[in-house]
């Protein structure tokens, strides 16, 4: 059986300001779960989730895994990113499937975006 990626899990300093930045920069909803860590509801699929952020992650920030998140307009979401405080680490930029650029959050955490071709 083939594997699905599905959650993803970010390492983060405080749970309060990295709610308040997914909120504003992803439009992201959560679930506490305490003080220490907080499920991100999946809007597609309500009751369900599809990552956490995590006070106490034992992660690499910034190396390894990338997580992409799907959008239908990306100049949208680059400056909503930077309007709540993301750093652009990669300046959106065309490849054959769409359009995609890559920023890190306050903790570091890298992340990307993307538009698919259409």
């Amino acid at each position: 059986m083939a594997l699905v990626l599905d959650y993803i899990e970010l390492a983060v300093d405080d749970i309060e300001q990295a709610k308040a930045f997914y909120s504003k920069a992803m439009g992201w909803t959560f679930n506490d779960y305490g003080p220490d860590y907080a499920g991100m509801q999946d809007p597609r699929n309500p009751g369900q989730e599809f990552g956490g952020l995590n006070a106490h992650a034992a992660t690499s920030r910034g190396d390894g895994v990338i997580a992409l998140a799907r959008t239908d307009d990306a100049e949208r979401e680059l400056a909503a990113i930077r309007a709540a405080g993301g750093r652009i680490v990669l300046d959106l930029y065309e490849y054959p499937g769409g359009r995609r650029f890559t920023f890190a959050d306050p903790w570091g955490n890298i992340l990307g975006v993307y538009e698919p071709a259409t």
